[in-house]
């Protein structure tokens, strides 16, 4: 463990939402960290809007001189998963602007408190503590402190020097003027990283230096039309990046992608549409079932993107899946949800497409994508699909 020198308790905290909150896509959320507007309540599943409460992706932007840096935060539900380390989960990233790039400085390892002896009820309202690093030089630096990806907060408080000064950031890092928003499933949203700055979103923040506002819903990103409207309401966007396969059936990437990209192309013609392939999973290659669905729900995404491409070529692209997590199959937790170092090439994969974006050249282009894929040899038959 390292040595704190530092007690939490004799620290001056200061209401994260008095400085820059970067990777929002939405201001008239329900509360500031919920992810989709409040008026979605009531037009969206339940499941979709209790798990959009998930902080994935967001941050804030300070910068002080205190030679302490530390956190104190209310977790909104203190949840646990087998699969993802409690660090991603729940836990909360600082990052620190060292000549010009971010370096992760620390993460706090959450604890689970419970109501009772046998330790089977977690409290719920349960407060986080952590000093990130102390016995800095006393120096103003530039900090980044990243949110929880599967758990939400009901505040969040940073911690500094009584005496020292705290104040907005004067480096503008991610840029104000340029935001990639991201709309997809689980495996988007964060899972299953160690720890929050380790999402695929936040990676490409860190290298492309533009804001990255991750609207992953665990199990939720199923092309609802409303959600598309409601993309298309959010302001300065550089592009749109749709990565919903993993979520959807065959029927649903058959019938509802043409419209959900639609509705974001006539809202917003003069901004880039990324169509993203479904991630293969791991076992799939050997398997007679998932190799041949997985290929067929593909199969339909891209018959739509070709559709859509022919109608009006403009501003439309597509991502297959090749090495989505990367080169071969050690990129994922599950078979299906990602680690840290699938995230990366996730990053990787994505990068020289949004890179080129920002600086107005033009787009790699894949002469496969953009013809019709070979048909599919004896496609199956799955009944939950109709």
């Amino acid at each position: 463990m390292a040595q704190d020198f530092t007690k939490a308790d004799t620290l001056k905290y200061y209401n994260a939402l008095d400085f820059r909150m970067i990777n929002k896509g939405f201001a008239n959320s329900e509360t500031p960290y919920f992810r989709i507007p409040g008026y979605l309540k009531d037009s969206v599943r339940p499941t979709l809007y209790e798990r959009q409460r998930c902080t994935a992706g967001e941050a804030f932007r300070f910068r002080t001189n205190s030679k302490v840096v530390a956190v104190r935060y209310n977790l909104l539900t203190n949840m646990y998963m087998a699969h993802m380390a409690p660090t991603g989960i729940k836990g909360t990233d600082l990052y620190i602007l060292d000549n010009g790039q971010w370096r992760f400085v620390n993460c706090n390892r959450p604890v689970r408190d419970f109501q009772n002896v046998n330790r089977t009820s977690p409290l719920k309202d349960s407060i986080q503590n952590k000093v990130y690093i102390d016995k800095m030089d006393g120096q103003m630096h530039e900090f980044m402190l990243y949110l929880p990806l599967y758990d939400g907060v009901n505040w969040l408080e940073i911690g500094v020097e009584h005496d020292a000064r705290m104040e907005m950031p004067k480096v503008d890092n991610p840029r104000a003027d340029k935001k990639f928003v991201f709309y997809g499933t689980s495996i988007l949203q964060g899972g299953c990283a160690c720890r929050p700055g380790m999402v695929g979103t936040s990676i490409i923040q860190r290298d492309l230096n533009a804001e990255c506002v991750n609207i992953g819903i665990s199990g939720e990103g199923k092309m609802d039309y409303c959600m598309a409207r409601a993309l298309a309401q959010i302001p300065n966007v550089t592009a749109y990046i749709i990565d919903p396969v993993p979520n959807c059936t065959l029927n649903m990437c058959d019938t509802l992608t043409y419209n959900f990209i639609n509705i974001l192309r006539k809202a917003r013609p003069n901004v880039p549409i990324f169509m993203v392939e479904g991630t293969i999973y791991s076992y799939a290659k050997y398997s007679s079932y998932y190799s041949k669905y997985l290929a067929e729900k593909n199969y339909a995404f891209h018959k739509n993107y070709l559709k859509l491409k022919q109608e009006n070529p403009k501003n439309l692209y597509y991502i297959d899946s090749k090495n989505l997590y990367g080169p071969d199959n050690e990129g994922t937790v599950d078979g299906t949800h990602y680690t840290d170092i699938g995230f990366y090439f996730y990053a990787q994969k994505l990068e020289p497409y949004l890179k080129a974006v920002l600086n107005g050249t033009k787009v790699p282009y894949q002469e496969v994508v953009d013809k019709p894929y070979p048909p599919i040899k004896n496609p199956g038959k799955y009944t939950w699909d109709n």
